[in-house]
């Protein structure tokens, strides 16, 4: 996504992991805390993000980390409203930091992927599994699987649900409006306890981010990348072409998975935990991490490091495939990554 000014200059800065986020300091956002005081760093999260941030950056960290995880727009309404006022914060849907927030840089650090993710010990889940990769759709129609989501009001999940239903409703022959077919206003859960309502038996499938089936060791299909929001190579004139719009009036666009976060208040610990988080240094991530981009209004401002993928075995021995109409430059992440960057900071 563009920030919609056009004489904001900006470049790309090839640089690399700590050397490159020690940049972050000069940029003009945000207040200053007193480095020299030792501090607890606050973070606001995505609730996506909580089992990351919890079990992956809270232990790799030298200082005190809190973390704050709810669906992101959530995150945005909290902090525009002064009910939070975090050291650090990260949404899953980088147009949020267009608006509500509005930080003057940000970094976007990484993606995922929509997925449909079930139980396989329950009826439903077992459905499910036999419909698999190409016919999901149809037991959720006959009403034979119990569904969880999350609300579009409140996170960005909740709104690419809707998404990747119209998305598939277009893609597959032999649907059409699975939104009001699959449905209905008592499947909607909070995002920071959707999977744990198969613990509770009271969903048979949700739909999810990739990285929250795998982090919670359930079974889920894999959605194809017409569908899944995933691929850059259909952002611009297929995930585009849906829409949802926030209470708030703003207009979401349909698009690629984007991560990010920016520093609100700069101290020394801050920008050390910010390096951690959003440069892939973490032992072990669940996320699609195809690289990290700054971007800024002032170009002084703008980082980002090399491109990378770091992804855990579960995910990592699933090798990347060429989808249909690539040609091998296009299938090859980084290549795909480099022009997603230009086009988001065009």
């Amino acid at each position: 996504m563009t920030d919609g000014s056009p004489t904001a200059r900006r470049r790309f800065l090839l640089t690399a992991g700590t050397a490159a986020v020690a940049g972050i300091a000069g940029c003009t956002s945000g207040s200053s805390r007193d480095s020299s005081q030792p501090t607890t760093v606050a973070i606001l999260a995505a609730g996506s993000l909580q089992n990351a941030l919890a079990n992956g950056l809270k232990p790799a960290v030298d200082v005190p980390v809190e973390i704050e995880a709810h669906g992101s727009a959530t995150v945005a309404r909290m902090i525009d409203e002064g009910q939070r006022d975090p050291d650090i914060v990260s949404v899953a849907d980088v147009a949020l930091f267009e608006e509500p927030l509005s930080p003057s840089w940000h970094s976007v650090f990484t993606s995922n992927s929509v997925v449909i993710a079930y139980n396989p010990d329950t009826d439903g889940g077992e459905r499910l599994a036999d419909a698999g990769t190409e016919r999901w759709y149809e037991p959720m129609v006959n009403g034979n699987v119990n569904i969880g989501r999350t609300d579009p009001d409140q996170d960005p999940l909740g709104y690419r649900t809707l998404f990747m239903l119209e998305l598939a409703s277009r893609y597959y022959d032999d649907v059409s409006s699975l939104r009001e077919q699959i449905l209905q206003q008592d499947q909607i859960y909070p995002e920071t306890s959707l999977i744990s309502q198969f613990e509770t038996g009271s969903i048979d499938a949700a739909i999810a981010y990739r990285n929250m089936a795998v982090e919670r060791d359930y079974e889920y299909i894999e959605l194809p990348d017409q569908i899944n929001l995933s691929n850059p190579q259909y952002a611009e004139n297929w995930y585009s072409t849906t829409s949802y719009t926030l209470p708030s009036g703003q207009e979401i666009e349909g698009g690629l998975i984007s991560y990010g976060s920016t520093i609100r208040h700069m101290s020394d610990a801050a920008v050390s935990v910010f390096d951690i988080h959003t440069t892939g240094k973490l032992p072990c991530s669940t996320f699609i991490r195809p690289g990290v981009i700054s971007k800024s209004m002032d170009s002084s401002c703008a980082i980002n490091s090399l491109p990378i993928r770091a992804t855990c075995p579960r995910v990592s021995d699933r090798q990347p495939t060429n989808p249909a109409g690539l040609n091998p430059e296009s299938a090859d992440p980084t290549k795909s990554y480099r022009r997603w960057s230009r086009t988001l900071l065009s």
